[in-house]
């Protein structure tokens, strides 16, 4: 067996630069999966300057040097994130508490529905069934209750960790937008000579994240504000904090927008009923759904590696198990490196030709 996994070894990696790659690979796995957290503000500052760099990147066309770019940039982006802290979060996290207040009379509501449904259809439905039904749940959303209680009380024990965030990450945003250039230079002193196919995986991936995460920041954007306005105009209770909820939907393919109707539909169906308005509401919201999945995705995301929807819940599902949200975040740009690593890899005909290369050499 080890005779076997040795030849199978020296016949793959052949190639130096095959060796490389994985090497690399393997690194870079391994320190994600056992520093990311650790790591976190720096995996957030990557992110945010990726996001960043075009804007700074069109301001040094017109002459402008980069360092004054980036101040101009950082400081247009400070003053939004500091617009969204204090104007929007206030509005959602008010409706959140709302909506946790709420919960009790819409349990009640829900309960006093199915408690006479064993008299509507006596002959289809079982009472002691019913009510062994409502006691579990009553019993889930009590434990759901105080867990939520706990984890907002563990996240206000967090807020020194936060400033510490807001402070950091700002920061290293500045050195990677000023630096790019100067830092990406001393990284590629440590690498190794061999790395004709890492070059080659990274330069594909490089545009890809950078298109992903510039897409897909804008779409969550769009959505949000789409999914507002519409909320506001029919008059739907919550409409900020469902709208961030479906806005931030759009993190997950398919499962997120799948998920969230879930609440818009039950804060919908308490506040009208099976009325027309419900129809109506719920009919908006379908639409803004299909514009997202059907013009704002293909125009945003053009030049996405085609990837069928199989594999992209998939990669949903494995990365956001192995790094949770970062890897749901970047489920389909891991998915595209997947990909780029197969077809970057050499082929069987590729490699016993460098193997005679090597013979005659």
């Amino acid at each position: 067996m080890l005779k076997q996994l040795t030849d199978w070894y020296q016949y793959r990696f052949k190639d130096p630069n095959l060796s490389v790659l994985f090497l690399l690979l393997i690194i870079a796995f391994f320190t994600i999966y056992f520093f990311g957290n650790i790591l976190a503000p720096l995996f957030v500052a990557l992110v945010l300057a990726y996001l960043l760099d075009w804007p700074v990147h069109y301001l040094t066309r017109f002459k402008i040097n980069r360092s004054i770019a980036t101040f101009i940039v950082m400081t247009l982006f400070i003053s939004v994130a500091i617009f969204a802290f204090l104007g929007v979060l206030p509005t959602v996290f008010k409706q959140g508490t709302g909506l946790i207040r709420d919960l009790p009379a819409m349990f009640n509501q829900v309960q006093d529905y199915v408690l006479r449904l064993p008299s509507l259809y006596p002959d289809a439905i079982d009472p002691v069934t019913i009510t062994h039904i409502v006691e579990n749940l009553r019993t889930y959303l009590l434990d759901s209750g105080g867990f939520l209680l706990s984890r907002s009380f563990a996240s206000l024990l967090n807020i020194a960790a936060l400033i510490v965030y807001a402070i950091l990450v700002p920061l290293m945003m500045t050195f990677m937008l000023k630096d790019k250039t100067v830092l990406m230079n001393s990284v590629v002193k440590f690498l190794p000579e061999n790395r004709k196919l890492a070059n080659q995986v990274w330069i594909e991936m490089n545009g890809q994240i950078m298109n992903y995460i510039r897409g897909k920041v804008v779409e969550i954007l769009i959505v949000g504000v789409m999914t507002y306005f519409t909320f506001f105009f029919m008059d739907l209770r919550y409409s900020a904090l469902l709208a961030m909820l479906v806005g931030l939907s759009v993190l997950i393919p398919y499962i997120g927008a799948a998920a969230v109707t879930v609440p818009v539909a039950i804060v919908a169906f308490f506040q009208w009923g099976p009325s027309i308005d419900f129809v109506y509401l719920m009919v908006a919201y379908f639409i803004v759904q299909a514009i997202d999945g059907n013009l704002i995705v293909p125009i945003l995301f053009s030049e996405a590696v085609n990837l069928h929807p199989v594999l992209i819940i998939i990669s949903v599902l494995i990365f956001g198990g192995l790094w949770g949200f970062w890897g749901v975040f970047f489920a389909i740009p891991l998915a595209t490196l997947v990909k780029a690593v197969i077809n970057a890899w050499p082929s069987r005909e590729q490699l016993a030709n460098f193997g005679k290369d090597q013979e005659e050499a």
